[in-house]
């Protein structure tokens, strides 16, 4: 499963503070592509979305969908 970096507006959130979260994302391809997203309780959904579309969008993937709406989005853990 690829690995997403922190959103750069939570990297100041200490390590014991941060949880994981998965945000799948829907490519052109049809399939759906799944990130671990390691950021605080309250991050802001919008925020863990466009650090896995980033990621995405680096990587050898097919184009992920930039629709908001399209991304499922779950805190795993704690």
């Amino acid at each position: 499963m690829p690995r997403a970096t922190r959103p750069a507006r939570l990297r100041d959130a200490p390590p014991e503070e941060c949880g994981c979260w998965l945000v799948a994302l829907p490519a052109i391809d049809g399939k759906q592509y799944v990130y671990r997203v390691y950021a605080p309780e309250d991050a802001l959904p919008a925020d863990l979305f466009w650090e896995a579309w980033h990621c995405h969008d680096e990587g050898p993937h097919p184009r992920a969908l930039d629709l908001f709406d399209a991304a499922v989005i779950r805190r795993i853990g704690r």
